[in-house]
């Protein structure tokens, strides 16, 4: 960074130099053209080329309302046609399992435990990966652990080879052919990206983003990397503007959610007494012996409904977790879907928050759990505030988050009547919310792709990006997801990446994605202003000028500025 003389802690230093938590400045309002600008950086992913103007056109009022009912806007048909060949988004869990089986089922595929694939085409697949698997042992048995460079070096060819393949679809069955399993998150991550990119439906991405992290599920959990696609797919993407007694009772029910949050295994330990380890749970491992489980009773409290001061108790965490038992999934690991088992539920009385759920009950213990968590104050409260944090500001005025809450509670959780609340809001267009946020990793990679109307062919080397920035897709262990809160993302090693990357995109070095940097003004006020959709700051401008003080000011390299610079930083 020093031989373009921007200091990192200088460019630390003004990305977190926002607003203070001074509310008055949420009283200010925003210039009309402000209002657009903001709108595009709040409810898109980024603004392109073209948009402020379209806005201005439409009318900014009229725009917000089709964004909010995604339903009305006619899709961009580079979506279809980009999503076309990832054909595992649009497959069952169980067709996914038989289709891109892991290693163990392929090994037990080939060896006559469970049949074959009936598709000519995944039957290959197993019988190659079965062949690999077996050269991989035999490698072992000689003394060459996986890691060897020889394992390397296929890797890394198959790599060029996947690189160098310009059609969708012989690129993606290069991945299937080679790692099958690699196949589940290459479609995840495409499929993500160009939504991202392309969509028209921009507000609709983002929610889906914002409800996946608020529900969140880990890709690489076990059977959760053949159930995730139906979990975003089945039970995030079709209730982003719903009620959210829905959207909270379709991730409850989803065998992605039952695994990673290991409520599957969760019996009455009663009912064990009883004999409730026969038939499903009889075939278990004596080591899986299993008992009440209590993590998805706790993250159901404390991240998805009432928050971790929403008056909850442990012994409320107990009685959840006791209403929930039997909720399971019939082999997970072959795309099992989810079941109520009657056997194992605690058939006890149980008191939830002050309220008798009487003895006797079965599934609808649970469900009357999901009624009192959606319809509780500290519900309607905490799920406003985590939007205001999300598309206002890190530390909303208290007022924003008090009529969202209202909005919640008079609708029953209408999350299309919350959004509208925010979005009318005096808060919402006001100094205190512009530029108040610092771009996530994937709002910075998408917003850079969209800002210089690249085009992506190939999103896996974007999502490799993100990945480095620290924001791995599908991949957040903790149940927390990804924050959107501006000190999770400002470091200097994370500073420094993104500036590579922005360097990197701006001079066409990024695989699958073609840029155009050339201009007619490659003057760096000219180029900011082209990237950023409106003046840049001076601060910005005597940076650049003052890195650019010893070298041609080429339009690639004075775009790249722009895009690492705080200006571009900021949302």
């Amino acid at each position: 960074m020093k031989k373009f003389g921007i200091t990192l802690t200088l460019i630390a230093a003004a990305v977190l130099a926002a607003y203070s938590t001074d509310y008055s400045q949420f009283e200010r309002p925003l210039s009309d053209d402000q209002k657009i600008l903001h709108a595009l950086n709040r409810l898109t992913f980024g603004p392109r080329p073209g948009d402020v103007e379209a806005v201005q056109k439409m009318g900014l009022k009229k725009w917000m309302d089709q964004q909010l009912h995604p339903e009305r806007i006619v899709e961009n048909p580079l979506v279809a046609e980009r999503l076309k060949p990832l054909e595992s988004l649009h497959m069952s869990p169980a067709e996914i399992a038989t289709n891109y089986p892991p290693p163990q089922v392929v090994r037990a595929m080939t060896s006559g435990l469970l049949p074959l694939p009936k598709d000519q085409e995944a039957r290959q697949r197993v019988e190659l990966q079965a062949q690999r698997l077996r050269a991989k042992q035999d490698g072992k048995a000689d003394g060459q652990g996986k890691q060897g460079k020889g394992a390397d070096a296929l890797q890394q060819a198959m790599r060029q080879q996947v690189l160098a393949a310009s059609d969708p679809v012989e690129r993606r069955k290069l991945v299937a052919d080679n790692a099958p399993q690699q196949v589940l998150p290459y479609d995840l991550n495409e499929a993500k990206l160009y939504r991202a990119i392309y969509s028209n439906r921009q507000l609709e991405e983002q929610m889906v983003d914002f409800w996946f992290n608020h529900f969140n599920v880990f890709l690489d959990k076990g059977a959760d990397r053949i159930l995730t696609s139906s979990y975003e797919r089945e039970a995030i993407r079709p209730h982003v503007f719903g009620k959210f007694r829905d959207l909270l009772e379709a991730t409850a029910e989803s065998p992605a959610m039952l695994f990673y949050l290991d409520n599957w295994q969760s019996v009455s330990p009663d009912r064990i007494q009883e004999g409730g380890r026969r038939g499903l749970f009889a075939k278990q491992k004596a080591k899986q012996a299993r008992g009440l489980n209590e993590n998805y009773a706790r993250e159901l409290m404390e991240l998805h409904t009432l928050g971790v001061d929403g008056g909850y108790t442990q012994n409320d965490i107990v009685e959840v977790a006791r209403c929930f038992t039997g909720w399971s999934i019939n082999q997970p690991n072959r795309g099992g879907e989810f079941i109520y088992n009657d056997r194992v539920h605690d058939k006890g009385e149980k008191i939830v928050l002050g309220v008798k759920i009487p003895a006797g009950g079965g599934k609808e213990d649970a469900e009357k759990v999901l009624d009192i968590l959606a319809r509780h104050p500290s519900t309607a409260r905490f799920i406003s505030t985590k939007l205001a944090k999300k598309f206002v500001a890190d530390d909303p005025p208290p007022a924003l988050i008090e009529q969202m809450a209202k909005t919640f509670r008079d609708t029953n959780g209408d999350i299309r009547a919350v959004m509208s609340t925010m979005v009318d809001s005096k808060e919402f267009f006001s100094e205190g919310a512009f530029r108040a946020k610092v771009k996530t990793p994937l709002e910075l990679i998408v917003s850079a792709a969209r800002a210089t109307g690249a085009q992506v062919d190939f999103a896996v080397p974007l999502a490799t990006q993100i990945a480095q920035l620290g924001e791995p897709l599908y991949r957040k262990v903790e149940p927390t997801g990804y924050s959107s809160a501006n000190s999770e993302w400002v470091n200097s090693a994370a500073l420094l990446a993104r500036m590579n990357f922005a360097l990197a995109l701006a001079g066409d070095r990024v695989p699958g994605v073609r840029v155009d940097a050339g201009a007619p003004d490659n003057s760096v006020a000219t180029v900011a202003r082209q990237l950023l959709f409106r003046e840049p700051t001076q601060q910005t401008l005597d940076s650049i000028e003052k890195a650019l003080a010893q070298k041609e000011p080429t339009p690639a390299l004075v775009a790249g500025l722009v895009l690492g610079s705080p200006d571009f930083q900021r949302r």
